[in-house]
């Protein structure tokens, strides 16, 4: 198992800590809040989350968990869509290791083939955001057994701090587009990095209730984009639950 090396994950710019086990590392950024940018990885997270308060399971060595925290120059309404943001960067550097069907599902999964590979949980507080990246690496049979799903993993001779660091180095450029321009700067990228793209999606609503609908791009909020019987919907929040060509 090669093991992460903060020594060896080098963003300039940017603060890399690595730590044996934490309950998560958005947790850490969260209750630090430093003003510089800070990357941390970590071998174990004993409480891993992702969104809406699941919990993101994994084996010590057998997975990627990091965080990435620094300040972010837009609105806050436009802070949303950093999740969409951060998996652009995520999607281009692991297809640039060779992870090339690498793709996306709204609003932050990273899949392969319709298996999840990993997924981002983004957190702010005020204009400081923290970025979670979690990623299967390795084939964990217990991991597969509590999620209940199929999973994708990297398998590539790439190192673990090789993923982290290009992931960290896709970020801040990825950032620093939307900073200038916003989410129109990378939503095209988006769109054609969508996994789904063009597919009758069902998507489980905040409230429980589920719609259907052509999934048609993004929104300039980052809202998906259903195209349904009663017309075009813009979803803010909900779950892709099941995917088919139309």
């Amino acid at each position: 198992m090669d093991r992460l090396n903060a020594a060896a994950i080098v963003v300039p710019g940017v603060e890399v800590r690595v730590v044996e086990s934490c309950s998560s590392t958005n947790d850490l950024l969260l209750k630090q809040i430093p003003e510089n940018t800070v990357l941390i990885a970590a071998e174990e997270q004993t409480a891993g989350r992702g969104r809406r308060g699941r919990r993101w399971h994994s084996a010590p060595g057998a997975g990627i968990t990091f965080s990435l925290g620094r300040r972010i120059h837009r609105p806050a309404r436009e802070l949303a869509a950093l999740s969409l943001v951060a998996g652009v960067a995520a999607t281009r550097a692991l297809r640039a290791l060779g992870a090339h069907q690498a793709a996306l599902k709204w609003p932050n999964d990273l899949v392969v083939d319709g298996a999840k590979l990993g997924g981002i949980l983004v957190e702010t507080r005020s204009s400081h955001a923290v970025i979670g990246i979690g990623l299967n690496c390795r084939r964990d049979a217990t991991v597969e057994a509590k999620v209940g799903r199929r999973l994708a993993y990297l398998n590539n001779s790439a190192s673990r701090n090789e993923v982290i660091q290009r992931i960290g180095l896709a970020l801040l450029e990825a950032i620093d587009q939307f900073e200038k321009h916003g989410l129109d700067a990378l939503r095209g990228e988006w769109e054609a990095m969508h996994a789904y793209a063009g597919q009758k999606l069902r998507v489980r609503l905040a409230g429980g209730r589920t719609l259907s609908g052509i999934a048609a791009g993004l929104g300039a909020d980052g809202s998906l984009q259903l195209h349904t019987r009663q017309g075009m919907r813009a979803i803010t929040s909900g779950r892709v639950v099941s995917a088919r060509t139309a």
